[in-house]
């Protein structure tokens, strides 16, 4: 798996690349799935190259398993909207954005019958068998301790984790972790430090993720439906994305970000891979 410097958003792979960004990705997924592996066994067979992962191939179950601690994002925009139950999980009334939920809920979603991310509730998943029951229970049970574990491991770099979620597939009959995790693309991170005080205040929270991509977007005209045209982003809106990704690997890693710029990277990339398979073999 390869993964690269572009960028997408309402499931839309919008032309601009961000600088590093497939680094970034790549290195963060990798050391919290190293560090998750006593949760549940995952992909990856090596790393060889900070934009690649070589991994085994799992038969993906067709949901994402979306949870969300605090009420932000997607689930703000359609709790704003007045609904009080999103994918079958009811939410009380006087909520506001950026709210830390009761206790965290799940918000799969799937791409089973929509070319787009479609909200599902456990039940629907069940009763339309997307997904076995004994299988969804094994789902969720390892969504809460991910998400447990990516809260606790990412507090004490003065982060919240406000939502992720986790993709799974089957290899060998076995559930593994697959794709990304606790990444800036499947993530939401807030600054831990001033939470408190913002929401008290009603200001926005200052937050590390994709979502002020989207929001550009939404302001911009652009929500990724057919008749919508991408706004071109500037040169400084770019880079400004591109050091929002490096600033959220350092606060995650805790380590300063190296940049690997080598002048072929197609051939770098190439040959680290041979490297690895012959390795491998």
């Amino acid at each position: 798996m390869v993964v690269t410097d572009r960028i997408s958003a309402f499931d839309v792979v919008l032309p601009e690349p961000i600088p590093f960004k497939g680094q970034v990705l790549n290195q963060i997924a990798a050391k919290f799935l190293q560090s998750t592996l006593d949760i549940v066994p995952n992909w990856v067979i090596d790393v060889p190259d900070p934009n690649v992962t070589i991994g085994k191939i799992c038969e993906p179950f067709k949901v994402e398993m979306v949870i969300r601690g605090y009420l932000a994002g997607h689930a703000w925009r359609e709790y704003q909207s007045g609904k009080r139950s999103v994918c079958g999980v009811e939410l009380p009334d006087g909520l506001k954005e950026n709210d830390k939920l009761p206790v965290p809920i799940i918000t799969p979603t799937t791409k089973a019958s929509v070319g787009h991310d479609e909200d599902i509730s456990r039940e629907e998943i069940i009763n339309r068998n997307i997904v076995d029951e004994q299988d969804y229970i094994l789902l969720e049970k390892y969504t809460r301790a991910l998400y447990q574990r990516g809260t606790e491991m990412v507090a004490d770099l003065g982060l919240i984790l406000v939502d992720t979620k986790y993709e799974f597939g089957k290899a060998d009959g076995k559930i593994h972790l697959i794709d990304e995790i606790h990444t800036p693309d499947s993530s939401r991170y807030f600054y831990k430090e001033g939470y408190e005080d913002r929401q008290a205040k009603n200001e926005p929270q200052r937050q590390l993720s994709k979502e002020f991509v989207r929001k550009w977007l939404i302001d911009n005209g652009f929500q990724g439906k057919e008749d919508q045209l991408i706004p071109e982003m500037t040169p400084e809106f770019v880079n400004s994305i591109s050091d929002r990704y490096i600033e959220l690997y350092e606060h995650i890693t805790g380590d300063k970000f190296i940049k690997i710029d080598h002048p072929d990277t197609l051939k770098r990339v190439e040959n680290n891979i041979v490297e690895a398979l012959n390795r491998l073999a």
